[in-house]
């Protein structure tokens, strides 16, 4: 990490990429992966940061992360005996996140996987009435006989897991087969349709998965001690944060896609919403949470400011609005941050710079410079290749990742920040 002054911010200053940031050094625990999830935070930056900011002087005893996401600081700050709390705006987030971040017994998640079976296979009939009275949106997403089979199982397990961990665990299992057994593309990004797609196994997705789990929960022996608190809350608006030492985020990118589209058969079958649509409000960076932004009284720093007067010719009014709101969210944000950061703690960012219709969107010189204003002192950055192979830097026309040079360039470097509280 290179210390960067804040003269530094107008100009092209070079940073060097870290390849001490680039790789993982042991390999990734299953638990981050019993879901899947778009843009997941790498696990061993995680680690990584820890190792940094104790050598940094940082004491260490409670860890935060404001876009929580599906929970992997959460869990490394778990495997590393730090207390932690995080918040996301996404339901199907902090489901995520609360389930990797807790104990659990083998011989209990046996119980009910036998039981859930035992009830899915003794209502083998299918109700053509049920997917007739289907929420249209699931409809439009699946055929009636994947309906009615995810329907029985996601009633096995409402009425035979009691609310609480142990129900949450299959939930989220439960949602984690919701693409792969819809007509939504395979490994595409953005909601699409498959018209050529077929019905798939509800039931042995289903056992896979758990399969899974159970693979995940065997290989982590650690029993957690420490105490993590994960909010379904928008940073912007919560009332209380406790006051923490340290603070890793990875913030959504600024011309990102809808988290609400993108998780939308998850907050429709989990009951979260009737309308997956009304999900989006409040979402950093979301065009509908900009309907109202008046673009004339927004109050951002220079560096943002240059970047919208850069977008202002190649987008929609609309569009502008909610980057311009999405740097203002991103100021707010980090004031909060700063005001529940205990003295001498230190906050660390992972972003990278976008591109949007050939303008260079630099969100990395926008925090830096924000962080300056706000206080924070000690600015070092870093810049790392993102190593993940699915992470390629071009995306086909449906959103799938490609190393088509011919198709749409994507970020594959991303920019590490931290800055502290004296």
């Amino acid at each position: 990490m290179q210390n960067i002054v804040i003269e530094d911010i107008n100009n092209d200053t070079t940073i060097d990429i870290d390849s001490s940031w680039n790789y993982a050094t042991s390999k990734e625990l299953k638990m981050h992966n019993i879901h899947p999830y778009p843009a997941k935070f790498p696990a061993f930056l995680a680690s990584k940061v820890f190792e940094y900011a104790k050598k940094e002087g940082v004491n260490i005893n409670k860890v935060a992360d404001i876009f929580c996401g599906c929970g992997t600081v959460s869990l490394e700050s778990q495997l590393n005996d730090y207390d932690f709390w995080g918040c996301d705006i996404n339901p199907v987030a902090v489901l995520i996140a609360n389930v990797k971040s807790k104990n659990y017994n083998i011989k209990i998640l046996e119980k009910y996987y036998s039981i859930i079976l035992k009830c899915y296979e003794k209502n083998s009939k299918n109700n053509q009435e049920i997917y007739f009275n289907a929420n249209e949106r699931l409809k439009y997403w699946f055929t009636a006989k994947s309906y009615n089979e995810l329907y029985k199982l996601k009633q096995s397990i409402d009425n035979n897991v009691p609310k609480g961990k142990y129900r949450d665990v299959f939930l989220c299992i439960f949602s984690s087969i919701l693409k792969p057994t819809s007509r939504w593309l395979n490994k595409s990004i953005k909601p699409q349709v498959d018209p050529k797609k077929l019905d798939v196994s509800i039931i042995e997705l289903f056992q896979k998965q758990y399969k899974f789990l159970i693979k995940s929960v065997e290989e982590n022996n650690k029993k957690f001690k420490n105490k993590s608190t994960i909010k379904r809350a928008n940073i912007l608006t919560l009332k209380k944060m406790p006051k923490v030492d340290l603070i890793v985020t990875s913030p959504p990118y600024v011309t990102s896609y809808e988290y609400a589209d993108l998780h939308q058969l998850s907050s429709l079958w989990l009951g979260y919403t009737k309308d997956y649509k009304l999900l989006r409000k409040g979402t950093v960076g979301s065009v509908y949470n900009s309907e109202d932004f008046d673009l004339q009284k927004r109050k951002i720093n220079q560096a943002g400011e240059h970047i919208i007067s850069q977008l202002s010719t190649v987008l929609a009014p609309s569009k502008l609005k909610s980057v311009a709101r999405y740097y203002m969210d991103m100021e707010l944000a980090l004031k909060k941050c700063y005001k529940n950061l205990n003295n001498n703690g230190m906050i660390f960012f992972v972003v990278g710079d976008t591109e949007y219709k050939s303008v260079k969107i630099e969100n990395s010189k926008h925090l830096v410079k924000a962080l300056y204003e706000i206080g924070f002192k000690d600015v070092k950055i870093a810049r790392r290749k993102i190593s993940n192979k699915l992470l390629t830097p071009y995306r086909d026309n449906n959103g799938k990742f490609t190393s088509d040079k011919t198709k749409r360039t994507i970020y594959h470097e991303e920019f590490l920040i931290s800055g502290r509280k004296f």
